[in-house]
């Protein structure tokens, strides 16, 4: 048994290391908030007035109506704004915004494949050359501002990294069920 355990525990470190584990290297720019203290809300809306083609969401919750008004702002200007959220939590929250987003116009996906669909991310521009990432553990609401001890990154000039987090918005994207549509 002693040989098993020891053998199982020289081989974890292969298990871990998977496609796309690869290191990608450093570039660009890291914007670092810390909430409640740092306007990690402010920071997301600036972004997404400051967006020019695309914006992709992932979000576990979404009631923050500066963010969701930043969104909708975003596609009244002609940019291409889609969502993709955890549909556990658009049940259980009555007051996610999503709907209002779904029913303005802007596609709202619903992740029903994991126990939870937790990412926090929104691509910006994510074909572009200055294309950010934005992630953390802060979820797009009010309490992750003003009550919750919140990170949120803000990643900007590495084409590379956008396009792994692309890939894999995507990825979840086609898993997804549409809101007030079928898949």
């Amino acid at each position: 048994m002693r040989k098993f355990l020891a053998a199982l525990l020289l081989a974890l470190p292969c298990w871990t290391v998977g496609a796309g584990a690869t290191p990608l290297a450093a570039s660009g720019t890291v914007e670092v908030l810390f909430t409640p203290w740092d306007d990690a809300e402010g920071a997301v809306v600036r972004a997404l007035f400051a967006a020019r083609r695309t914006v992709h969401v992932q979000a576990y919750l979404l009631t923050s109506r500066s963010i969701a008004h930043a969104l909708q702002s975003a596609q009244a200007r002609g940019i291409a704004v889609e969502i993709l959220a955890d549909r556990e939590m658009l049940e259980k929250s009555g007051k996610s915004l999503l709907p209002l987003l779904a029913d303005g116009g802007i596609p709202v996906w619903l992740e029903t494949r994991y126990a939870a669909a937790h990412n926090k991310v929104i691509l910006i521009d994510a074909a572009q050359a200055d294309a950010v990432v934005i992630t953390g553990s802060y979820n797009y609401t009010w309490s992750a501002q003003a009550r919750n001890a919140e990170n949120l990154l803000i990643l900007r000039g590495n084409p590379p990294l956008v396009r792994r987090y692309l890939d894999n918005w995507q990825r979840h994207r086609d898993d997804a069920r549409q809101l007030n549509g079928t898949r």
